[in-house]
Order: C-alpha cells, then sequence, then structure tokens
C-alpha cells in the first residue's frame, strides 16, 4: 500500500482545523454573562489604610546611667579558684542523657553498701552509688534514699565560671 501524497492529506488537515477552531467559538455566551453578573455585583468595602502613629524622640541624657553601648561588666571576676568540672575524667554511661530523661526505678542494699536503679531512656538500667556521676551537667551523686537520689551539679555561672546546684531524682510511680 503507497502512503497518500502529500497534496491529498493538505485538504483534509485544512478542513479539519477549520472544524476545530469553529467549535472554540461557540462557548463564549455562557463566560460574557458571568462576567457581566460579577461586574453587576455590590462592590465591597476596604478597610481604610490605619493612621500611623507620630514618632516620639527620645534623648537619651546619661545623667547617672551606665553607657548602654559599654560591654558589661561583671562584678565580680572569673576567677580560676573555685569548683570547675574534671573534664580530664572518664565520662560515665548516665551522663550522656539530661537528668529529665533519667528515672530512678529502686534501690539495693548490698553488704551495707546503697545502689540506686536508674532507669536510661535507652531502657537500660543501671546500678550507681554515691560518687558516680549522671547528667549532662556533671552531676555527681551525693546521697541515696530509698524515695530518692541527691546530686550536686555544675553549672555556668556565665561569668566563666562554675557554681554548684543541687538536684534530685526521686522515686518513678510504677505504672501498670
Amino acid at each position: 500500500m503507497k502512503p497518500a501524497p502529500l497534496n491529498k492529506l493538505h485538504p483534509v488537515a485544512l478542513l479539519l482545523s477549520v472544524v476545530m477552531l469553529s467549535a472554540c467559538g461557540k462557548g463564549l455566551k455562557d463566560l460574557e454573562a458571568w462576567v457581566s453578573e460579577v461586574k453587576a455585583r455590590a462592590p465591597t468595602p476596604v478597610e481604610p489604610i490605619p493612621q500611623m502613629k507620630q514618632y516620639e524622640a527620645f534623648t537619651y541624657e546619661a545623667a547617672g546611667r551606665r553607657d548602654p553601648f559599654a560591654s558589661i561588666q561583671p562584678s565580680r571576676q572569673a576567677s580560676n579558684s573555685g569548683v570547675r568540672p574534671d573534664l580530664n575524667r572518664n565520662k560515665e554511661p548516665l551522663e550522656e542523657f539530661p537528668l529529665d530523661g533519667l528515672r530512678m526505678v529502686g534501690t539495693i542494699d548490698s553488704k551495707g553498701k546503697v545502689f540506686a536503679l536508674i532507669k536510661a531512656p535507652d531502657g537500660v538500667v543501671h546500678r550507681v552509688t554515691v560518687k558516680n556521676h549522671m547528667g549532662q551537667n556533671y552531676g555527681e551523686i551525693v546521697s541515696i534514699s530509698e524515695a530518692e537520689v541527691g546530686l550536686m551539679e555544675l553549672v555556668p555561672d556565665g561569668f566563666g565560671g562554675w557554681i554548684q546546684r543541687p538536684a534530685s531524682l526521686t522515686l518513678a510511680e510504677q505504672s501498670k
């Protein structure tokens, strides 16, 4: 079978394009009706632009006040004496977790030595005693009772030094 010559396809393509273009002009009546309906609607009121408050100038008078652009000098100098964390000490496993993520789940008394059972967020229960460390603020365990583990944390004081802060971890209620 031979392909149709190019000159015979030309009139057919022309006829198809005329038919397709004529179909585009018939749908304008409903569009024109909708546009005229929208234009006939009452306009909605637009809120006026709010009035700006007049700027009130302020003159800074330094009489008896500190210079706002001077750096703040601490009332006490950061000293090399005082409490500091031992940064050369090997970290213990419970020091990778924040204190509020740890739960005290019980105590063990073995040969006169009291141990606390601490559950970490990863589900592992650790046995700790006085002088062990836990929490992310260099917390050292200072006391253990049946209901509470007492700690002493070291936190930065904001002036280059450290301060001690008491903290505790209480026995968690058992959920059933």
